[in-house]
């Protein structure tokens, strides 16, 4: 028998705002790796690694200093 938990959180303000900015930057992150890729593609028909993109979200956090603000593993998972 397998058992289910739902949970439900009530994030303050100071929470909520981190969680927006968290949101906001993931999804940056992943349609500027999307369009990079798709772009060599079409160009080199190469893809572009992990390791790769990996090294460029270092340049790219230099670069827009927003993306310091939240967590780096979820920056590095999206």
């Amino acid at each position: 028998m397998e058992k289910a938990y739902k949970f439900r959180i009530y994030p303050n303000k100071t929470q909520e705002s981190l969680l927006q900015k968290t949101f906001g930057c993931v999804r940056f992150v992943y349609n500027h790796f999307l369009d990079r890729r798709i772009k060599e593609y079409e160009q080199n028909k190469k893809n572009i690694g992990y390791n790769e993109c990996s090294k460029e979200l270092t340049q790219l956090k230099k670069e827009k200093k927003w993306l310091k603000e939240p967590d780096k593993s979820s920056l590095q998972n999206a």
